[in-house]
């Protein structure tokens, strides 16, 4: 999955494939996790928070099913 780089503390880039709902996290320490059934407004309000960690700590860890796919 394609990902973008983002500015953050914890977050290196992230993915989102609307067709599947799966949003790709890469982190700071490299290790990739993908979290389904993600709504697209939840990756765009990601994408567009003024700190993409604290949308994510707030929003979408904990909230979503997830899997470790790398590292």
């Amino acid at each position: 999955m394609k990902r973008t780089p983002v500015t953050s503390s914890n977050l290196a880039s992230v993915g989102y494939d609307p067709t599947t709902q799966t949003l790709e996290i890469e982190f700071k320490n490299r290790s990739i996790y993908q979290y389904v059934d993600v709504p697209e407004n939840v990756y765009n309000e990601l994408m567009q928070a003024a700190s993409h960690g604290s949308y994510f700590n707030g929003c979408i860890r904990g909230a979503f099913i997830y899997r470790k796919v790398s590292r």
